[in-house]
């Protein structure tokens, strides 16, 4: 398994990069968002995944390992194929697509050109546990896991209530940070419909 190149950007386009290392060229299928990641930079390093077929092998690259563990999460489910898993990554970064994944955002997946919503519904089945899994790990401590449910919680109630997720994102956001977590979810609600 190759895990990642480093060498120097020879070629760019949005679907795929060649990479020169030590006299050998490298192509490297992306997603948009590498493409957008990666600008205009001579030396790169990309995390990589190689997929192996009967009848080819194919590279493909990450700007971040996040990216490449979701590749790799969503090359996983019945169905998704490598090419698949790219347009879902180019249309959604990591982060967002966790969330969607996560919060049972179905129509968030849907939107992704390619995926119905049957693929939509066995993205959410098959990696809900595994991405929440994921994020535990990655959450330093209980606490905040619990603001980050408080957070969610909020965000829906606030959703719901009628206000714009953007602005209810950013109150929540900044409530949380003012009072370092050390709130209510009613207060919460109540604190950002004031400042929503």
């Amino acid at each position: 398994m190759i895990a990642y190149l480093k060498g120097k950007l020879v070629h760019k386009e949005p679907t795929h990069v060649i990479i020169e290392v030590n006299g050998i060229g490298y192509q490297v299928g992306i997603s948009l968002h590498t493409f957008s990641e990666i600008k205009d930079r001579e030396d790169i390093r990309l995390a990589t995944y190689l997929h192996v077929r009967e009848d080819a092998q194919i590279l493909y690259g990450f700007a971040t390992e996040s990216e490449k563990q979701m590749f790799q999460l969503l090359i996983s489910v019945n169905g998704v194929g490598p090419n698949t898993a790219l347009v879902v990554l180019s249309y959604l970064p990591p982060e967002e697509l966790k969330s969607a994944i996560v919060h049972e955002n179905a129509a968030a997946l849907q939107a992704v050109k390619g995926i119905g919503g049957k693929t939509a519904q066995r993205l959410i089945l098959e990696l809900k546990d595994k991405v929440k899994r994921e994020t535990l790990e990655e959450t330093p401590g209980i606490p905040g896991l619990a603001r980050n449910t408080m957070r969610q919680e909020a965000l829906t109630a606030l959703v719901t209530l009628g206000i714009g997720k953007a602005q209810a994102e950013k109150s929540i956001d900044a409530l949380l940070k003012r009072t370092g977590g050390a709130i209510t979810l009613e207060e919460l609600v109540k604190q950002a419909l004031k400042t929503a």
